[in-house]
């Protein structure tokens, strides 16, 4: 086990961690958290002995392994991604070469009887089992397994770490790290530069791990499903919670009730014990017993309560100005950046009040499409048009980093607004968690997190009715985050959010795009019913392969009977006839739909319910002519 024990860091006058104390257990899932700024990171780098303490020590069983995935890490440049990934096999590669080695020694070697040759072959044995152990003749097969967890395509494997992004490259020292596994993996904030795929991939790699997990990180889901232990940081102490995050926030609301309610009888009993005394004092009589009983409450173990750090933000967005029915529309969309194709004559349109999350691995297209559609980037080919009197909000996933740093807070604001909100921007600021004094600061002195919420102030400074998020959320801590997104829940406009994050968006969007192989996806709902239709998906994929391959196992070819291909003929035929008779229902409508006078009828809501239950009728009965045809094609029908 790790021992972290009286450990203390002070920086200036502020003391980040007060003698705090923390054993984590070899199988351990713990999940570290806090607020931002709170000391999470600093304390992982203390465990890893990244950074030393002012006081306190670190004790590691000798000969464990420990890998740290931090913010600040560097890839060598000049290997490709494969090659880079198998550094993780330095101990096997060593061996593999030892056992040449010994190979190369015995072949012409002739003194099978000498000790020297038996102790040879007793090296030989225990290097040979360790290989094995450790997976060596599985090396490779291991690593294209992880990288393709983490979203990597067999094409990716040959290019140098150097073409890819801050953000890949730290999907390469993850997958380093897993492939590693060290007896105790510590991971600072993993899921930052993952999409959801990869996030949801990696939450099954840690379900199964066999060492201690110990993880900082803002997802909560994330948090439930990988840890069973949650130590809190607030205030410089440390709170030990035996239970996943949900329940540990259910946890530390009892603990502060009780131990509030301890904390207001112990006072209420020192006041009355206090007034006892002093009356008692005042008589001659009582003086000795007064000295007595003050002794005595001096003794007393007084009970402590840290104060709560309830900071968070206060965020309620403009009301949205009225916009046209049609807000936003792409057609035939087409973008390209030199040979590299990203959308291929995609089309979307987004009605009034729509909200709508863009999911898909990094670098599908989100944040391209995003920025089309709002005019930041032109597209290559096809054509885009902004609804009547839409007016944008944007928030760029690097949109902090574009905040000038030589700039006060007030005076970024200032650049931001316009005049009649000049007199409120120093209330905004507060509202956003930032006092008085913190106005005068400097952009370039704020936290990751900070620039960030100072970011989303500036947005609260003009009202408009189209608001496009991109990775909102990177920088925000738990709090903040849910924050935002009551605020957001009660924004008035239309919604388009680019996240990974499936809490976030969980109840937040309507309508689901998954950007895919260069084109879009649409899925009426939120995240999780994207996630469920997907699950489906891959279900009934995986079911028809194993289908198809046990019939070619079966019989190389089968013929249908007549009655057979009858009864699949017949389902292609009425499933057409109805696919037919769907759509044209849907796109009469589609039109009764787009006329303005639409959404003022009293029967809207239930027109809009037909209109969906049609959809999900056409999506049906598309998958079932899609089965019976491709069994009438199976067999060459």
């Amino acid at each position: 086990m790790i021992n972290a024990s009286n450990i203390f860091v002070k920086y200036g006058d502020r003391v980040l961690l007060d003698h705090a104390n923390l054993v984590i257990g070899d199988k351990d899932r713990l999940g570290l958290v806090g607020r931002n700024g709170a000391g999470k990171s600093t304390m992982l780098k203390i465990i890893a002995r990244y950074q030393s303490p002012d006081e306190g020590n670190i004790t590691r069983p000798s000969g464990s392994t420990l890998g740290f995935l931090h913010q600040e890490m560097t890839l060598p440049k000049g290997k490709t991604v494969m090659d880079e990934t198998l550094t993780a096999f330095k101990e096997v590669k060593d061996l593999e070469n030892r056992i040449a080695e010994i190979n190369d020694e015995m072949a012409h070697r002739t003194d099978y009887e000498s000790e020297a040759y038996s102790k040879l072959l007793e090296e030989f044995s225990a290097a040979n089992d360790r290989f094995q152990i450790l997976g060596g003749s599985a090396m490779e097969a291991n690593a294209e397994k992880v990288l393709k967890g983490l979203g990597f395509k067999q094409k990716d494997f040959d290019r140098l770490t150097d073409e890819f992004s801050g953000g890949w490259q730290m999907r390469i020292e993850l997958a380093k790290m897993l492939l590693q596994q060290p007896d105790y993996l510590l991971l600072d904030e993993p899921t930052n530069h993952l999409d959801i795929e990869s996030i949801l991939w990696l939450e099954d790699f840690l379900k199964d791990y066999q060492g201690a997990v110990i993880v900082i990180s803002h997802d909560k889901q994330f948090l439930d499903n990988v840890t069973s232990r949650t130590v809190e940081i607030e205030l410089g102490q440390l709170y030990d919670y035996k239970a996943g995050y949900t329940k540990f926030v259910e946890l530390r609301q009892d603990r502060r009730e009780k131990q509030l309610a301890a904390f207001e009888n112990q006072q209420r009993v020192i006041a009355e014990k206090e007034r006892t005394i002093d009356r008692f004092m005042a008589k001659a009589t009582k003086t000795k017993m007064a000295q007595s009983m003050k002794k005595q409450l001096d003794k007393m173990e007084r009970i402590e309560i840290a104060p709560e750090d309830i900071a968070a933000m206060n965020i309620k967005f403009p009301p949205a100005p009225r916009s046209g029915q049609i807000v936003i529309e792409g057609k035939d969309v087409v973008k390209s950046y030199g040979d590299l194709m990203v959308l291929n004559g995609v089309d979307i349109k987004l009605d009034r009040g729509d909200r709508v999350a863009f999911v898909g691995q990094n670098g599908q297209g989100k944040t391209t499409l995003a920025k089309i559609l709002i005019n930041e980037i032109p597209q290559s080919d096809g054509k885009t048009k902004l609804g009547h009197n839409v007016s944008i909000g944007y928030y760029a996933q690097n949109q902090s980093d574009a905040l000038h740093p030589n700039f006060t807070l007030l005076e970024t604001m200032e650049q931001h607004s316009p005049p009649e909100m000049r007199t409120k921007l120093r209330n905004i600021l507060g509202a956003f968690m930032f006092s008085g004094e913190d106005a005068e600061k400097k952009v370039s002195v704020l936290s990751g997190g900070e620039r960030a919420r100072l970011a989303l102030a500036c947005l609260l400074l003009k009202p408009f009715n189209l608001l496009v998020l991109d990775e909102p959320t990177n920088h925000l801590d738990i709090i903040s985050k849910d924050v935002l997104k009551m605020a957001l829940n009660d924004y008035d406009g239309t919604l388009i959010v680019v996240s990974h994050d499936r809490e976030f968006l969980t109840d937040l969007t309507n309508r689901t795009i998954e950007f895919r192989d260069k084109q879009l996806h649409e899925y009426i709902g939120d995240i999780n019913a994207f996630l469920e239709k997907r699950a489906l998906d891959n279900m009934r994929e995986v079911e028809l392969q194993d289908k198809k391959a046990k019939k070619a196992e079966e019989t190389a070819k089968k013929t249908l009977t007549f009655e057979e291909r009858k009864r699949l003929m017949r389902a292609v035929s009425n499933a057409e006839k109805k696919i037919e008779r769907l759509e044209e229902e849907i796109a009469k409508m589609e039109a009764i739909m787009a006329e303005e006078s639409f959404y003022e009828k009293p029967d809207y809501p239930e027109e809009m319910k037909k209109y969906n239950s049609k959809k999900e009728e056409l999506e049906k009965v598309m998958e079932n002519w899609e089965a019976a045809q491709m069994e009438l094609e199976e067999y060459g029908e």
